[in-house]
């Protein structure tokens, strides 16, 4: 059970009416993670600019969902896992593959160390080393890159920890557990 009341889509109004119809359009559904936003209209609307922002990274599709699945598993976030397992295999990135990410794993190495540093980013909440960056860099991520990194690891964890502070209900299919 949510810790909030979620603003239902016939419910909305406003602001968050407008948006609610875009997502709609969108996705065809307003899901939960929204509703739950929709309490207001600056978190919603600045939740949903994050990633479009992160859309027009020079990152592709592919490597920010992996991101926000290392990040949602280090944060532990089971709606996030769901949701980030569900858009990577619509944008055909497999199971196996997905799962790996989760783990920090790639068969490519830069998207390895990618992953890892993502990771470590969360364990070690922000406060990387100079040699961190440096080992990052060394696996050929430029600094645009490494911005948009950030960027993508941000906005992961704010909807990790948005979901655990309210409970959002998880409405895809969960994600399949690690061994």
């Amino acid at each position: 059970m949510t810790r909030i009341t979620p603003v239902m889509p016939e419910e909305a109004k406003g602001e968050v009416k407008e948006i609610y119809e875009k997502i709609q359009k969108k996705t065809g559904t307003v899901f939960n993670i929204y509703q739950l936003m929709g309490n207001s209209p600056a978190t919603l609307g600045g939740y949903l600019a994050l990633g479009e922002m992160a859309k027009k990274a020079s990152l592709s599709p592919q490597l920010c969902e992996k991101i926000a699945l290392a990040v949602s598993e280090e944060n532990q976030c089971h709606y996030c896992l769901a949701a980030h397992t569900a858009v990577a295999k619509m944008l055909g990135v497999e199971m196996p593959v997905t799962l790996r990410a989760r783990k920090g794993m790639s068969d490519d190495p830069k998207v390895e160390a990618i992953l890892k540093f993502a990771k470590h980013v969360v364990e070690v909440r922000g406060n990387v080393t100079d040699s961190d960056v440096a080992e990052l860099k060394n696996t050929g991520v430029n600094n645009q890159e490494l911005v948009e990194i950030i960027l993508v690891v941000i906005q992961t964890m704010f909807s990790n920890y948005f979901n655990h502070i309210v409970e959002t209900e998880v409405d895809f299919p969960e994600a399949p557990e690690l061994e």
